[in-house]
């Protein structure tokens, strides 16, 4: 029998066309985002030099020309899909950039001002008897460290206590009643909960009352929200699958909380309440009108007042003596210490955050 081989491989060969929509696109060389960057930039550069040229208006017109022309080459050669997703790539990269500008430009500006005492001597002596040159931030130093530890110890226990009865009992009216005040409280400003901490030790001590704790009490009005919320979002991830389980072996529910909803969601925990210390630790309005200045030393958080370092570095810069110099001097290092310990908090938390993790392997 004879087999017609022809007609076979005539039809085998013959491949059904792909649909119009999915045509195989080009692809712009590596080069071209780079390249049409700098071209971009000379061009408007060049542009600008004749009519005048501006920092920022060099900035946007590159920004603006790249995009539309990346566009356009992307559309001509890719296709449309390839071109949005570039020009969005573009759009997320300019916002990125323009949020950190900011940030770049206050940390060169700290760091380049507040470099010049940055010394031992702002780190081991107060501004008691010092006039002028000399003298440095290690009473503030300690009092910062005091007042926010006081604040700390109020904060947390408060916070984690309210998290956990929102997430595991809080039902019904007082549920609701506290999740309202605690968004009431999130959004109070800091010369409130300072005014509130001034009246309420007027009332308990009389008036010009002014001492560390009371600082310490502005600054856990101001803390406890963000506890509560950090800790109730953490817990509230915790797959109610490893509660049931529990519960099916008869572990009682304040048992199941303390070892198997807490230690699963420690890690989250710990790093919102080390963020919540970083952003109080800065507050400088619940301090000024609660706590005070003071030039000496004082370890004791409950008789008289406490220098911290955002009251110290604002009142350096704000009324400076004569020269002028040295008090702006110290004002700027203040202020590079105040970064540095935030930045340390920061990391802090994502330590903890690791280290505290439930392990997958």
């Amino acid at each position: 029998m004879t087999v017609d081989t022809s007609k076979r491989q005539e039809s085998g060969s013959a491949l059904p066309a792909p649909p119009s929509g999915l045509r195989a696109q080009g692809q712009l060389p590596r080069w071209a985002v780079p390249g049409g960057l700098a071209a971009t930039a000379v061009v408007v550069g060049g542009l600008l030099a004749l009519v005048g040229f501006s920092v920022g208006l060099f900035a946007v017109g590159t920004a603006v020309v790249f995009a539309v022309g990346l566009y356009v080459a992307s559309y001509a050669v890719e296709g449309r899909r390839k071109a949005v997703d570039r020009l969005v790539t573009v759009v997320v990269t300019c916002a990125f950039l323009l949020a950190v500008v900011p940030l770049v430009s206050v940390l060169v500006t700290i760091i380049g001002e507040g470099i010049a005492r940055f010394d031992v001597e702002f780190f081991n002596s107060s501004m008691r008897g010092v006039v002028g040159e000399g003298g440095g931030a290690y009473h503030a130093i300690v009092g910062t460290l005091v007042i926010t530890g006081f604040a700390a110890l109020m904060s947390i226990p408060v916070g984690l206590l309210t998290a956990v009865y929102l997430v595991e009992y809080g039902k019904g009216r007082l549920a609701r009643a506290i999740t309202f005040f605690v968004d009431v409280m999130t959004g109070i400003p800091s010369i409130v909960a300072g005014l509130f901490a001034v009246a309420l030790f007027t009332y308990l001590v009389g008036p010009g009352a002014r001492l560390g704790f009371a600082g310490s009490v502005a600054l856990s009005v101001l803390m406890i929200p963000v506890v509560v919320r950090s800790a109730e979002e953490m817990l509230k991830i915790v797959p109610n699958e490893l509660r049931e389980a529990a519960f099916a072996l008869g572990v009682p529910k304040w048992r199941t909380i303390l070892k198997v909803v807490i230690p699963t969601s420690i890690a989250g925990i710990a790093s919102g309440v080390t963020l919540a210390i970083a952003r109080v630790i800065g507050e400088t309005a619940p301090l000024l009108v609660a706590v005070g200045l003071s030039t000496a030393l004082n370890f004791n958080a409950f008789d008289g007042r406490m220098a911290t370092l955002p009251v110290f570095s604002y009142f350096s810069y704000a009324t400076p003596g004569v020269p002028r110099e040295p008090y702006l001097e110290r004002a700027w290092t203040a202020a590079l210490v105040l970064i540095i310990i935030v930045m340390v908090l920061n990391l802090l938390a994502r330590l903890i955050a690791r280290w505290f993790a439930p392990k997958t392997r």
